[in-house]
């Protein structure tokens, strides 16, 4: 049976948020359900991941809610292509302020699941948006880390911080804004650049090529949010204010975006840890759209969000 979806909006302080509402089969408006807020990961869109697993959590009877981060995509919000996590962690609370308006959504049986980055981002939420019941993660990177991390010599994080710096001095006097890829536009470029890290090469197949590719997603990053990643910490204060119940799903197969070590990282920091599963084979990318990894993990979402929605 095809996927039931909407095409919604709604506000997230002066932005307007564009998502997609995926139903469960047999769709009444007259029934109430529970919902999941799905958060995506860095750089992707609605129609990407977020589509993926927002269709398959629908079939299992949640209704699933998939959107654009503000500033990305279809949403509204400037400057294009910022990626703020504070901004994105509010998305997550808007987009609960606009499902508790719907009917035949449950209040009380709100549930988020976030992938990569999103995961990082969904627990962020979770340790002050006390309408989130239950915490589902899929290969979940804490984006500072991540970041951090990838400044590989000494002085290479105070040089970005000093390079933003200068180039908000140069746009604030009038210049144009920068721009760079999140990743190679082409498996061309990236050979052309040397790169062989398999990972990378995964995440360039899936995010530019077709069936992956969107032309929402514009693979662009704007250089100020650098600093903003860079100071960020999805994980801090997990074991203080993360009371809900939490699921985290890697990739048996680790890899360079050390979502794995993440994951774990997340797990034994929880107090109310409910399941850690291991997709034997996957590697991060695969848990994006290959159906016999994605349909293992999401048979585990929905045997937990069953449980605790």
């Amino acid at each position: 049976m095809a996927d039931e979806t909407r095409i919604v909006s709604f506000e997230a302080g002066p932005v307007d948020v564009i998502g997609v509402l995926h139903l469960p089969h047999g769709f009444n408006e007259s029934r109430i359900y529970p919902a999941i807020v799905i958060v995506t990961p860095g750089s992707s869109v609605k129609e990407q991941i977020g589509a993926t697993y927002g269709a398959r959590l629908a079939a299992k009877g949640f209704v699933a809610l998939a959107f654009d981060p503000s500033y990305q995509g279809e949403s509204g919000g400037e400057p294009r292509d910022l990626e703020d996590p504070s901004a994105r962690v509010e998305d997550v609370c808007c987009a609960i302020d606009y499902l508790v308006t719907l009917a035949y959504v449950d209040e009380e049986r709100i549930g988020v699941l976030g992938i990569c980055a999103g995961g990082g981002y969904a627990v962020k939420a979770a340790l002050t948006e006390r309408r989130i019941k239950a915490v589902g993660t899929v290969v979940p990177v804490n984006i500072g880390r991540a970041f951090r991390q990838a400044q590989v010599t000494d002085g290479a994080i105070d040089e970005t911080l000093a390079a933003v710096g200068r180039q908000r001095t140069a746009e604030a006097r009038g210049g144009a804004e920068r721009r760079d890829p999140w990743l190679p536009d082409s498996l061309d470029d990236a050979e052309a650049a040397g790169i062989v890290d398999p990972d990378t090469l995964e995440a360039i197949a899936y995010y530019r090529t077709p069936p992956g590719y969107n032309a929402n997603a514009s693979n662009r990053l704007l250089f100020r949010s650098n600093a903003l990643l860079l100071g960020f910490d999805a994980f801090h204060l997990v074991a203080e204010l993360l009371p809900q119940p939490l699921q985290v799903i890697v990739a048996g197969r680790r890899g360079t975006t050390f979502s794995y070590e993440d994951g774990e990282d997340l797990w034994h920091r929880a107090r109310n840890r409910k399941d850690f599963t291991v997709i034997a084979g996957a590697g991060h990318y695969e848990l994006y759209d290959k159906p016999e990894y994605v349909d293992q993990a999401t048979d585990r979402l929905g045997a937990f969000f069953r449980v605790w929605l």
